[in-house]
């Protein structure tokens, strides 16, 4: 089983050059993704993998995931988010 990446290169994965996704990947990255379970975790890598188009629509609600653990991720992020 492939290890999760360490922080800093989640830090850097979530440099999209998207504003409207580096402020929300970026700072969930340093609150929120050490209160992830190890499978969550792995999500957030494979979330992390996706294009910057479908992100985009995925976090702005113009369209859902396709894969129901990435959809809860991004529910999540947005919900911290709201707080």
């Amino acid at each position: 089983m492939p290890e999760l990446m360490i922080k800093p290169r989640l830090r850097w994965a979530c440099r999209r050059g998207m504003l409207e996704l580096d402020v929300l990947l970026a700072p969930f990255v340093e609150a929120g993704y050490d209160a992830l379970t190890l499978d969550q975790k792995r999500d957030f890598e494979r979330l992390l993998a996706c294009d910057d188009p479908d992100l985009f629509s995925w976090f702005m609600g113009h369209a859902t995931s396709p894969d129901p653990a990435i959809q809860a991720l991004i529910k999540l992020i947005l919900d911290r988010v709201r707080v």
